[in-house]
Protein backbone atom coordinates (compact mmCIF):
# COMPACT_ATOMS: atom_id res chain seq x y z
CA UNK A 1 0.00 0.00 0.00
CA UNK A 2 1.39 3.39 -0.99
CA UNK A 3 1.89 5.99 1.76
CA UNK A 4 0.03 8.90 0.17
CA UNK A 5 0.12 10.85 3.43
CA UNK A 6 3.84 11.45 2.78
CA UNK A 7 3.23 13.38 -0.47
CA UNK A 8 5.64 16.33 -0.20
CA UNK A 9 3.41 18.48 -2.41
CA UNK A 10 0.40 18.12 -0.14
CA UNK A 11 -0.74 21.21 1.82
CA UNK A 12 -3.40 21.50 4.51
CA UNK A 13 -6.30 23.94 4.74
CA UNK A 14 -5.28 24.30 8.39
CA UNK A 15 -2.65 26.97 8.95
CA UNK A 16 0.77 25.41 9.52
CA UNK A 17 3.99 27.32 10.17
CA UNK A 18 6.94 26.49 7.92
CA UNK A 19 8.96 25.67 11.06
CA UNK A 20 6.30 23.41 12.60
CA UNK A 21 7.19 19.87 13.63
CA UNK A 22 3.70 18.82 12.56
CA UNK A 23 2.98 19.47 8.89
CA UNK A 24 0.27 17.44 7.16
CA UNK A 25 3.01 14.93 6.17
CA UNK A 26 3.57 14.01 9.84
CA UNK A 27 0.17 13.00 11.29
CA UNK A 28 1.34 11.60 14.64
CA UNK A 29 -0.97 9.87 17.11
CA UNK A 30 -1.67 10.70 20.74
CA UNK A 31 -4.32 10.99 23.45
CA UNK A 32 -5.60 14.27 24.86
CA UNK A 33 -8.10 15.68 27.34
CA UNK A 34 -10.46 18.42 26.17
CA UNK A 35 -11.81 21.34 28.22
CA UNK A 36 -15.01 19.30 28.57
CA UNK A 37 -12.95 16.60 30.32
CA UNK A 38 -13.38 14.19 27.43
CA UNK A 39 -10.41 11.90 26.73
CA UNK A 40 -9.95 11.02 23.07
CA UNK A 41 -7.45 9.59 20.62
CA UNK A 42 -6.18 12.30 18.30
CA UNK A 43 -3.66 13.59 15.83
CA UNK A 44 -2.03 16.95 15.28
CA UNK A 45 -1.50 19.28 12.32
CA UNK A 46 0.35 22.53 13.09
CA UNK A 47 -1.00 23.89 16.36
CA UNK A 48 -4.32 22.07 16.04
CA UNK A 49 -5.35 18.90 17.87
CA UNK A 50 -7.80 16.74 15.94
CA UNK A 51 -10.31 14.48 17.67
CA UNK A 52 -10.23 11.16 15.82
CA UNK A 53 -13.14 9.83 17.89
CA UNK A 54 -15.34 12.63 16.58
CA UNK A 55 -14.07 12.05 13.05
CA UNK A 56 -15.06 8.40 13.34
CA UNK A 57 -18.50 9.16 14.81
CA UNK A 58 -19.17 11.55 11.92
CA UNK A 59 -18.26 8.83 9.38
CA UNK A 60 -15.11 10.41 8.01
CA UNK A 61 -13.43 6.99 8.15
CA UNK A 62 -16.18 5.32 6.09
CA UNK A 63 -14.82 2.35 4.14
CA UNK A 64 -12.06 1.56 6.63
CA UNK A 65 -12.79 -1.42 8.88
CA UNK A 66 -12.55 -0.11 12.44
CA UNK A 67 -14.23 -1.20 15.65
CA UNK A 68 -16.97 1.23 16.66
CA UNK A 69 -15.00 2.63 19.59
CA UNK A 70 -11.51 2.48 18.05
CA UNK A 71 -10.76 6.16 18.69
CA UNK A 72 -13.12 6.72 21.61
CA UNK A 73 -10.70 5.32 24.15
CA UNK A 74 -8.05 6.63 26.50
CA UNK A 75 -5.16 4.74 24.86
CA UNK A 76 -3.91 3.89 21.38
CA UNK A 77 -3.37 0.21 22.20
CA UNK A 78 -6.32 -1.18 20.22
CA UNK A 79 -5.48 0.94 17.17
CA UNK A 80 -1.86 -0.18 17.30
CA UNK A 81 -2.99 -3.81 17.64
CA UNK A 82 -4.82 -3.55 14.31
CA UNK A 83 -1.49 -3.53 12.49
CA UNK A 84 0.32 -1.72 9.74
CA UNK A 85 -2.44 -1.91 7.11
CA UNK A 86 -4.90 -0.06 9.37
CA UNK A 87 -2.28 2.51 10.43
CA UNK A 88 -1.62 3.40 6.80
CA UNK A 89 -5.27 3.51 5.77
CA UNK A 90 -6.12 5.85 8.66
CA UNK A 91 -3.09 8.09 8.15
CA UNK A 92 -3.76 8.36 4.42
CA UNK A 93 -7.43 9.19 5.08
CA UNK A 94 -6.55 11.93 7.61
CA UNK A 95 -4.18 13.47 5.06
CA UNK A 96 -6.99 13.46 2.48
CA UNK A 97 -9.52 15.01 4.90
CA UNK A 98 -7.22 17.91 5.74
CA UNK A 99 -5.82 18.41 2.22
CA UNK A 100 -6.39 21.95 0.97
CA UNK A 101 -8.24 20.55 -2.07
CA UNK A 102 -10.81 18.68 0.06
CA UNK A 103 -13.76 20.86 1.09
CA UNK A 104 -15.85 18.23 2.90
CA UNK A 105 -14.71 19.13 6.44
CA UNK A 106 -13.10 22.45 5.55
CA UNK A 107 -16.47 23.98 4.67
CA UNK A 108 -18.48 22.30 7.44
CA UNK A 109 -18.39 24.69 10.39
CA UNK A 110 -20.53 22.44 12.61
CA UNK A 111 -18.25 19.41 12.23
CA UNK A 112 -15.07 21.48 12.55
CA UNK A 113 -16.27 22.83 15.89
CA UNK A 114 -16.57 19.29 17.21
CA UNK A 115 -13.38 17.88 15.68
CA UNK A 116 -10.68 20.58 15.85
CA UNK A 117 -9.13 22.14 18.96
CA UNK A 118 -6.28 24.57 19.55
CA UNK A 119 -3.33 22.87 21.21
CA UNK A 120 -3.48 25.28 24.15
CA UNK A 121 -7.01 24.05 24.85
CA UNK A 122 -6.13 20.38 25.33
CA UNK A 123 -4.04 18.47 27.86
CA UNK A 124 -1.84 15.70 26.50
CA UNK A 125 -1.92 12.27 28.17
CA UNK A 126 0.21 9.14 27.94
CA UNK A 127 -0.54 7.85 24.44
CA UNK A 128 -0.50 4.14 25.29
CA UNK A 129 -0.98 1.82 28.23
CA UNK A 130 2.62 0.63 28.58
CA UNK A 131 2.60 -2.94 29.80
CA UNK A 132 6.35 -3.50 29.60
CA UNK A 133 9.31 -1.19 29.22
CA UNK A 134 12.78 -2.25 28.12
CA UNK A 135 15.67 0.21 28.00
CA UNK A 136 18.63 -0.60 25.78
CA UNK A 137 22.25 0.53 25.95
CA UNK A 138 23.02 0.94 22.27
CA UNK A 139 25.26 3.96 21.76
CA UNK A 140 28.88 2.90 21.32
CA UNK A 141 30.08 6.39 22.18
CA UNK A 142 28.04 6.48 25.41
CA UNK A 143 29.06 2.97 26.47
CA UNK A 144 32.71 3.81 25.74
CA UNK A 145 32.59 7.05 27.72
CA UNK A 146 31.00 5.35 30.73
CA UNK A 147 33.52 2.52 30.52
CA UNK A 148 36.41 4.99 30.49
CA UNK A 149 35.06 6.77 33.56
CA UNK A 150 34.17 3.77 35.69
CA UNK A 151 36.28 0.87 34.46
CA UNK A 152 39.39 0.48 32.30
CA UNK A 153 39.99 3.28 29.74
CA UNK A 154 41.89 0.77 27.60
CA UNK A 155 39.03 -1.75 27.66
CA UNK A 156 36.02 0.52 28.00
CA UNK A 157 33.47 -1.76 26.33
CA UNK A 158 32.44 -4.94 28.09
CA UNK A 159 33.20 -8.14 26.08
CA UNK A 160 29.55 -8.73 25.10
CA UNK A 161 28.70 -5.19 24.00
CA UNK A 162 29.69 -5.51 20.31
CA UNK A 163 27.78 -8.79 20.01
CA UNK A 164 24.35 -8.13 21.57
CA UNK A 165 22.01 -5.15 22.07
CA UNK A 166 22.33 -4.91 25.85
CA UNK A 167 19.14 -3.95 27.71
CA UNK A 168 17.41 -4.04 31.08
CA UNK A 169 13.80 -4.16 32.21
CA UNK A 170 12.48 -0.76 33.32
CA UNK A 171 9.44 0.30 35.31
CA UNK A 172 6.33 1.29 33.35
CA UNK A 173 4.47 2.65 36.40
CA UNK A 174 6.63 5.77 36.54
CA UNK A 175 6.57 6.71 32.84
CA UNK A 176 4.94 10.14 32.49
CA UNK A 177 4.20 12.48 29.56
CA UNK A 178 5.90 15.80 28.93
CA UNK A 179 4.95 18.52 31.42
CA UNK A 180 4.64 16.29 34.47
CA UNK A 181 7.32 17.19 37.07
CA UNK A 182 9.41 14.50 38.77
CA UNK A 183 10.91 14.37 42.25
CA UNK A 184 14.55 14.00 43.19
CA UNK A 185 14.84 10.39 44.41
CA UNK A 186 15.97 9.10 47.76
CA UNK A 187 18.29 6.13 47.86
CA UNK A 188 21.29 4.31 49.17
CA UNK A 189 24.73 5.57 48.16
CA UNK A 190 28.38 5.02 49.05
CA UNK A 191 30.12 8.41 49.43
CA UNK A 192 33.64 8.72 48.06
CA UNK A 193 36.20 7.49 50.57
CA UNK A 194 33.61 5.77 52.79
CA UNK A 195 33.23 2.06 53.48
CA UNK A 196 29.58 2.10 54.63
CA UNK A 197 26.59 3.30 52.60
CA UNK A 198 24.24 6.11 53.60
CA UNK A 199 20.58 6.80 52.76
CA UNK A 200 19.49 10.20 51.49
CA UNK A 201 18.50 12.27 48.47
CA UNK A 202 20.51 11.79 45.31
CA UNK A 203 23.04 14.55 44.65
CA UNK A 204 23.72 13.51 41.05
CA UNK A 205 20.41 13.49 39.17
CA UNK A 206 21.01 13.29 35.45
CA UNK A 207 19.08 13.20 32.19
CA UNK A 208 19.66 10.71 29.42
CA UNK A 209 18.80 11.76 25.89
CA UNK A 210 16.91 8.88 24.31
CA UNK A 211 14.17 7.92 21.91
CA UNK A 212 11.80 4.99 22.29
CA UNK A 213 9.76 2.88 19.90
CA UNK A 214 6.28 1.53 20.50
CA UNK A 215 5.39 -1.98 19.33
CA UNK A 216 2.27 -3.68 18.11
CA UNK A 217 1.48 -7.30 19.07
CA UNK A 218 4.63 -9.01 17.87
CA UNK A 219 4.54 -12.72 18.66
CA UNK A 220 3.16 -15.53 20.77
CA UNK A 221 5.17 -16.79 23.70
CA UNK A 222 8.03 -18.95 22.45
CA UNK A 223 8.13 -17.38 18.96
CA UNK A 224 11.11 -15.38 17.74
CA UNK A 225 10.78 -12.58 15.17
CA UNK A 226 13.24 -12.64 12.24
CA UNK A 227 15.33 -9.52 11.73
CA UNK A 228 13.83 -8.92 8.28
CA UNK A 229 10.28 -8.77 9.74
CA UNK A 230 10.97 -6.70 12.86
CA UNK A 231 10.29 -3.31 11.23
CA UNK A 232 6.68 -4.34 10.51
CA UNK A 233 5.92 -4.50 14.24
CA UNK A 234 7.19 -1.03 15.16
CA UNK A 235 4.38 1.55 15.19
CA UNK A 236 6.33 4.73 15.89
CA UNK A 237 8.73 6.68 18.07
CA UNK A 238 8.75 9.21 20.91
CA UNK A 239 11.44 11.24 22.65
CA UNK A 240 12.47 9.87 26.05
CA UNK A 241 14.29 11.30 29.05
CA UNK A 242 15.63 8.42 31.12
CA UNK A 243 16.10 10.20 34.45
CA UNK A 244 19.09 8.72 36.30
CA UNK A 245 20.51 9.11 39.81
CA UNK A 246 24.20 8.53 39.21
CA UNK A 247 25.29 8.21 42.87
CA UNK A 248 22.58 5.61 43.57
CA UNK A 249 23.45 3.85 40.30
CA UNK A 250 27.17 3.67 41.11
CA UNK A 251 26.49 1.81 44.36
CA UNK A 252 23.75 -0.57 43.19
CA UNK A 253 24.46 -1.52 39.57
CA UNK A 254 26.92 -4.37 40.24
CA UNK A 255 26.06 -7.20 39.71
CA UNK A 256 22.57 -6.88 38.19
CA UNK A 257 22.47 -3.42 36.66
CA UNK A 258 20.19 -0.38 37.08
CA UNK A 259 17.35 -0.52 39.60
CA UNK A 260 16.29 2.35 41.90
CA UNK A 261 18.66 4.73 40.12
CA UNK A 262 16.39 4.72 37.09
CA UNK A 263 12.91 3.47 37.96
CA UNK A 264 11.81 6.60 39.82
CA UNK A 265 10.89 8.50 36.61
CA UNK A 266 10.93 8.32 32.81
CA UNK A 267 9.50 11.16 30.71
CA UNK A 268 8.28 10.86 27.10
CA UNK A 269 6.94 13.18 24.42
CA UNK A 270 3.16 12.73 24.00
CA UNK A 271 2.89 12.37 20.20
CA UNK A 272 3.93 9.08 18.61
CA UNK A 273 5.50 9.81 15.23
CA UNK A 274 4.87 6.83 12.95
CA UNK A 275 7.63 4.95 11.20
CA UNK A 276 5.78 5.69 7.94
CA UNK A 277 6.23 9.43 8.54
CA UNK A 278 9.93 8.86 9.25
CA UNK A 279 10.46 6.68 6.16
CA UNK A 280 12.03 9.50 4.04
CA UNK A 281 14.73 9.92 6.68
CA UNK A 282 16.13 6.41 6.70
CA UNK A 283 19.92 6.27 6.69
CA UNK A 284 22.74 3.84 7.34
CA UNK A 285 24.04 3.47 10.85
CA UNK A 286 27.66 2.88 11.94
CA UNK A 287 29.54 -0.10 10.52
CA UNK A 288 29.24 -3.05 12.90
CA UNK A 289 32.52 -4.84 13.65
CA UNK A 290 32.71 -7.72 14.33
CA UNK A 291 29.85 -8.81 12.08
CA UNK A 292 26.83 -9.69 14.27
CA UNK A 293 25.60 -13.26 14.48
CA UNK A 294 23.28 -14.23 11.58
CA UNK A 295 20.02 -13.57 13.46
CA UNK A 296 21.07 -9.89 13.87
CA UNK A 297 22.51 -9.30 10.40
CA UNK A 298 20.80 -6.79 8.10
CA UNK A 299 21.64 -4.77 5.01
CA UNK A 300 20.49 -1.37 3.82
CA UNK A 301 19.25 1.71 5.67
CA UNK A 302 17.92 0.80 9.10
CA UNK A 303 18.71 3.93 11.09
CA UNK A 304 17.11 7.39 10.94
CA UNK A 305 18.53 10.90 10.61
CA UNK A 306 16.85 12.54 13.63
CA UNK A 307 18.34 15.75 15.01
CA UNK A 308 18.20 15.84 18.80
CA UNK A 309 18.76 18.66 21.28
CA UNK A 310 18.81 19.04 25.07
CA UNK A 311 18.45 22.27 27.02
CA UNK A 312 18.48 23.05 30.75
CA UNK A 313 16.24 25.85 32.00
CA UNK A 314 16.71 27.07 35.58
CA UNK A 315 13.59 28.40 37.31
CA UNK A 316 12.68 31.91 36.13
CA UNK A 317 15.56 31.94 33.63
CA UNK A 318 16.26 31.24 29.98
CA UNK A 319 17.16 27.82 28.68
CA UNK A 320 20.70 26.84 27.69
CA UNK A 321 21.30 24.24 24.99
CA UNK A 322 23.83 21.74 26.37
CA UNK A 323 23.78 18.98 23.74
CA UNK A 324 23.14 18.52 20.01
CA UNK A 325 23.11 14.90 18.89
CA UNK A 326 21.53 12.60 16.29
CA UNK A 327 19.79 9.23 16.39
CA UNK A 328 21.90 8.01 13.44
CA UNK A 329 24.89 7.57 15.78
CA UNK A 330 23.23 4.53 17.43
CA UNK A 331 25.23 1.33 16.95
CA UNK A 332 22.33 -1.13 17.29
CA UNK A 333 19.16 -0.53 15.25
CA UNK A 334 15.58 -0.76 16.50
CA UNK A 335 14.92 -3.85 14.37
CA UNK A 336 18.03 -5.51 15.84
CA UNK A 337 16.84 -4.64 19.33
CA UNK A 338 13.41 -6.16 18.68
CA UNK A 339 14.81 -9.27 16.98
CA UNK A 340 17.17 -9.84 19.90
CA UNK A 341 14.40 -9.15 22.45
CA UNK A 342 12.27 -11.96 20.97
CA UNK A 343 15.13 -14.31 20.10
CA UNK A 344 14.47 -16.37 23.24
CA UNK A 345 10.69 -16.41 22.69
CA UNK A 346 9.92 -13.43 24.94
CA UNK A 347 6.44 -12.12 24.15
CA UNK A 348 6.11 -8.47 23.09
CA UNK A 349 2.67 -6.82 23.16
CA UNK A 350 0.90 -3.80 21.73
CA UNK A 351 1.95 -0.67 23.58
CA UNK A 352 5.24 -2.05 24.86
CA UNK A 353 7.99 0.58 24.86
CA UNK A 354 11.67 0.08 24.02
CA UNK A 355 14.11 2.84 24.97
CA UNK A 356 17.11 3.39 22.73
CA UNK A 357 19.60 4.01 25.51
CA UNK A 358 21.52 7.27 25.81
CA UNK A 359 22.24 8.79 22.39
CA UNK A 360 25.76 10.23 22.35
CA UNK A 361 27.69 11.38 19.32
CA UNK A 362 31.44 11.45 18.61
CA UNK A 363 32.08 15.01 19.86
CA UNK A 364 31.81 16.41 23.41
CA UNK A 365 28.93 18.74 22.45
CA UNK A 366 26.92 15.71 21.25
CA UNK A 367 27.08 13.68 24.47
CA UNK A 368 23.64 12.67 25.72
CA UNK A 369 24.02 12.96 29.52
CA UNK A 370 25.46 15.28 32.13
CA UNK A 371 27.64 12.38 33.24
CA UNK A 372 29.48 12.67 29.94
CA UNK A 373 29.11 16.41 29.32
CA UNK A 374 30.76 17.23 32.67
CA UNK A 375 32.84 14.03 32.75
CA UNK A 376 31.43 12.86 36.04
CA UNK A 377 31.12 16.37 37.44
CA UNK A 378 34.78 17.28 36.92
CA UNK A 379 34.02 19.89 34.22
CA UNK A 380 30.87 21.86 35.13
CA UNK A 381 28.77 23.43 32.35
CA UNK A 382 28.17 27.18 32.52
CA UNK A 383 24.57 28.18 31.74
CA UNK A 384 23.40 31.42 30.14
CA UNK A 385 22.38 32.87 33.52
CA UNK A 386 25.96 32.50 34.79
CA UNK A 387 25.31 29.51 37.06
CA UNK A 388 27.10 26.18 36.69
CA UNK A 389 25.85 22.62 36.59
CA UNK A 390 27.56 19.32 37.31
CA UNK A 391 24.20 17.58 37.32
CA UNK A 392 20.55 18.75 37.43
CA UNK A 393 19.51 21.12 40.25
CA UNK A 394 16.13 21.24 41.95
CA UNK A 395 13.61 23.29 39.94
CA UNK A 396 15.61 22.93 36.71
CA UNK A 397 13.57 21.95 33.66
CA UNK A 398 15.14 19.59 31.12
CA UNK A 399 13.84 20.11 27.59
CA UNK A 400 14.49 17.63 24.76
CA UNK A 401 13.54 18.25 21.15
CA UNK A 402 13.86 16.19 17.99
CA UNK A 403 13.12 16.56 14.29
CA UNK A 404 14.03 15.30 10.82
CA UNK A 405 14.44 17.69 7.92
CA UNK A 406 15.28 17.54 4.24
CA UNK A 407 14.81 19.97 1.36
CA UNK A 408 11.09 19.12 1.18
CA UNK A 409 9.68 18.65 4.67
CA UNK A 410 10.31 18.80 8.42
CA UNK A 411 8.95 16.00 10.60
CA UNK A 412 9.31 16.54 14.34
CA UNK A 413 8.38 15.15 17.72
CA UNK A 414 7.68 18.37 19.58
CA UNK A 415 9.38 18.13 22.95
CA UNK A 416 9.57 16.31 26.23
CA UNK A 417 9.91 18.86 29.01
CA UNK A 418 10.03 17.99 32.70
CA UNK A 419 10.92 19.86 35.88
CA UNK A 420 12.95 18.31 38.68
CA UNK A 421 11.37 18.98 42.07
CA UNK A 422 12.93 18.44 45.53
CA UNK A 423 12.38 15.05 47.20
CA UNK A 424 8.78 14.14 47.93
CA UNK A 425 7.70 14.99 51.47
CA UNK A 426 4.79 13.10 53.04
CA UNK A 427 2.28 15.35 54.77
Amino acid sequence: MSITANDINRKSWLEVSSTSDFPIQNIPFGVFLTKENIVTVGTRIGDFAIDLGALQQLNYFEGIELTDDMFMQDTLNDFISDGQKTWRLVRNRIADIFDEKNSKLRDNAKDKDIIIFRMEDVEMQLPVLIGDYTDFYSSKEHATNVGKMFRDPENALLPNWLHIPVGYHGRSSTIVPSGIPVHRPMGQMLPNGETSPVFGSSRSVDFELETAFITTDVNVMGENIPINEADDYIFGMVLLNDWSARDIQKWEYVPLGPFLAKNFATSISPWIVTMDALEPFRTKGPKQEPTPLPYLQQKGKHSYDINLQVAIQPENSEATVVSNSNFKYMYWTMSQQLAHHTSNGCRVNSGDMMGSGTISGPTPDSFGSMLELTWGGKNPIKLNDGTERKFINDNDTVIMKGFCQNSHVRIGFGEVSSKLLPPFVRK
